[in-house]
């Protein structure tokens, strides 16, 4: 039987997940195969550190270049992380001819095409489903069985923790900081969970799906980019009454001429599968001229769903090389000389329904101030909800918008603030009607 060696690069919980799962799948990964998968070596910072795995001796290593360097080894699964030293790893192990697998989402979106263009040089291939979604198998379907179709947009819920708090702030009335405190104390969310909260995620994973959906490499810097921390049990509420449910959304949509990449929390019709979307979870709706709506569900991180894509990857590569395909399908999916540029639309012009919510003076006239404000920059109100409060102070002040450019509904806002009928900076969330 065939046998093909493989070098680990880190052994953290989803390293751990993936050396498990060689070992215990062994006998079904060699007869779905027809060959044996074999983890040669597993380089790692520390060696002392109880994974609580059996290996032989001498497979773990501290000098991560005694497996870039291995001849012996043909195929590298990175999996430590970060940016740097994996960029450099990655591209010596291409540069020596191995093919690649990472989960590494924040790598990706930043050097990405460097990645993918020594991957081409090389002739060899770069394989990264475990980097969006987990064990969700939405990339492999993006370049395998949807090929076919012109993707209109992509969009979806991409990181668990924050579903998770947007999950229990609306079942419980929760306020976020509670709920982070309780989900850090879970494991759902990392000790210093900015990555997550503040979206960069979500906007890592969305860059790698719209360069996979359009053909188009997209700087990560271009996408708009928000998180949940400013979204409060209020807020919450208040999408309940009105029929939504807030969910942490990214959302690719191409045009002719310019491509929608926006990563920020929005409401969501509470009768659309996407707001079923609950807990750790994660979803991917993709629209196909051809194939129409298809959506994705599972979970989205996790030892066991990481480690199933990491060694799905593994498999595909395998395959390639029993019958002399070195590199079958293109990083991207589109031939490398075909991936174009398609600017990335400002997000002033981005059209959509408003919520805002305002903290105003309980006295008469002021829904009169905001509405002509609004009025003035060619914004229609849909609805309206204010809560009076006996003694005057301040109440909030809810109003939902008909369609309108962004870019208005800012110059609206800064216009209220000016007139100072408003005690704090007012809440936008952006409605999400047409999915």
């Amino acid at each position: 039987m065939k046998e093909y060696k493989v070098g680990l690069l880190g052994c953290g919980i989803v390293g751990t997940g993936v050396v498990r799962l060689l070992q215990e799948n062994s006998s079904i990964l060699e007869k779905k195969l027809g060959a044996k998968l074999t983890l040669k070596r597993i380089a790692v910072r520390d060696l002392e550190k109880d994974r609580g795995l059996v290996l032989a001796p001498g497979v773990l290593t501290g000098d991560f270049r005694q497996i870039l360097a291995d001849p012996d080894i043909s195929i590298i699964i990175e999996l430590m992380g970060g940016y740097s030293p994996a960029r450099e790893y990655l591209l010596e192990a291409i540069g020596n001819g191995k093919h690649v697998i990472t989960a590494n989402k924040a790598l990706l979106a930043l050097h990405g095409q460097e990645l993918y263009d020594a991957a081409a040089r090389n002739r060899v291939e770069i394989r990264y489903e475990a980097a969006v979604a987990g064990g969700i198998p939405v990339l492999s379907a993006i370049k395998g069985n949807m090929a076919a179709n012109r993707f209109g947009s992509v969009l979806g819920i991409l990181n668990g923790t924050c579903n998770y708090i947007l999950t229990r702030m609306t079942e419980e009335g929760a306020g976020f900081a509670a709920v982070l405190k309780n989900a850090q104390e879970l494991g759902y969310a990392e000790a210093d969970p900015t990555f997550d909260i503040e979206g960069t995620d979500t906007a890592h994973k969305l860059s790698i799906l719209i360069s996979l959906c359009f053909g188009t490499w997209v700087s990560f810097g271009d996408i708009h980019v928000e998180g949940i921390s400013s979204v409060s049990d209020l807020d919450i509420d208040f999408a309940g009454r009105l029929g939504y449910r807030i969910k942490l959304l990214a959302i690719g949509k191409r045009y002719e001429d310019r491509i929608e990449a926006r990563v920020h929390p929005a409401m969501v019709p509470a009768c659309d599968p996407l707001a079923g979307i609950s807990g750790v979870y994660n979803a991917v709706r993709l629209t196909g001229n051809y194939v129409g709506t298809v959506m994705f569900y599972g979970r989205g991180a996790g030892m066991e769903p990481t480690a199933s894509a990491v060694v799905g990857d593994l498999m595909a590569i395998a395959r390639n090389m029993l019958v002399g395909a070195g590199r079958r399908t293109a990083p991207l999916g589109f031939l490398d000389k075909n991936i174009g540029f398609v600017p990335i639309q400002p997000m002033g012009e981005t059209v959509c329904k408003y919520y805002l919510r305002f903290s105003v003076l309980d006295r008469p006239g002021i829904l009169a101030k905001i509405a002509g404000a609004l009025g003035e920059n060619g914004i229609s109100i849909k609805s309206a909800i204010q809560t009076a409060k006996s003694g005057g102070g301040f109440v909030p002040l809810v109003i939902v918008t008909h369609e309108a450019k962004e870019i208005d509904v800012n110059k609206a806002l800064d216009r209220i603030g000016a007139i100072g009928i408003t005690s704090e900076n007012p809440a936008l969330i952006r409605i999400e009607d047409d999915l």
